[in-house]
């Protein structure tokens, strides 16, 4: 039963990455924030952002549905999958690197997760 959850909490933590991926993209192109309304304007129209925001909102549609169907002790742990997601999107998206340290981090989480779905 408990491996049920891992694809939705791979599904919900790609759809959380992809949503502050979506925000960093937009977030690098803005003006420099102020409390200004040619700021606040360019904020509500931009693309990213609401793309960024439709994803933020299917996650957490998702994450709804596995707090009812799941024990919080097993759903909220595989949360940590975004930051999987979120490390190799800044590699491939924002070309950053990443160190080994950096990696072995993103093993031990995954590791984890294998352990709490177990």
């Amino acid at each position: 039963m408990m491996w049920k959850i891992l694809p939705l909490a791979i599904l919900q933590s790609a759809l959380l990455a992809g949503g502050q991926v979506m925000m960093k993209i937009a977030m690098m192109r803005l003006h420099a924030f102020s409390w200004s309304w040619r700021f606040i304007r360019s904020v509500l129209v931009d693309w990213q952002l609401a793309v960024g925001g439709l994803l933020f909102l299917l996650a957490s549609l998702l994450w709804m549905y596995m707090l009812k169907v799941f024990p919080l002790s097993i759903a909220y742990p595989l949360v940590s999958l975004s930051y999987v997601f979120g490390m190799v999107a800044a590699v491939v998206v924002f070309h950053e690197n990443v160190t080994p340290t950096r990696w072995a981090g993103v093993g031990l989480i995954m590791a984890g997760c294998c352990l709490i779905v177990k």
